[in-house]
């Protein structure tokens, strides 16, 4: 399959890219599906790309790469919808903000990404965790936390 990315041009995709997010993104809940895409000379960071809308795209990575001791717990609505039946089913993205420098950009970790790899579906949960703000700044996140 080939899309328009933001980020990468034209590109072909596989199938073992494609996530689907059954109620999309909020603010962007008609997009419901979306290629994971790596960032050539950077494994810790991805594009989550929407497959239909080429300016549809997210920088993310692993927020327990970034934050020591970041933890929440899955609520029964996501783990209902992506039918996650053990923790070993699921990996967790957040979406960051680059700016420049970088140490000012910034992660959600209030809006985690839960992707279930056996069936390829994922959703953003939204955690009433007043430790984590939408907004964290990476080069603050350790000591913050």
């Amino acid at each position: 399959m080939q899309i328009q990315t933001k980020f990468h041009g034209e590109i072909d995709i596989q199938t073992d890219q494609l996530w689907k997010f059954p109620k999309g993104i909020p603010g962007f809940e008609t997009e419901k599906q979306f290629a994971l895409l790596p960032i050539e000379g950077n494994p810790n960071f991805q594009v989550l790309q929407s497959t239909t809308t080429e300016a549809v795209a997210f920088i993310v990575s692993n927020p327990y790469s970034l934050i020591e001791d970041y933890s929440f717990d899955i609520d029964e609505p996501t783990i209902e919808l992506l039918n996650i039946e053990k923790p070993e089913d699921v990996f967790v993205l957040a979406i960051l903000t680059l700016k420049q420098p970088f140490e000012t950009s910034t992660i959600n970790l209030q809006a985690p990404l839960i992707f279930q790899m056996n069936n390829k579906t994922a959703k953003q949960m939204i955690i009433n965790d007043n430790r984590f703000k939408t907004r964290h700044i990476i080069g603050q996140v350790k000591e913050e936390v």
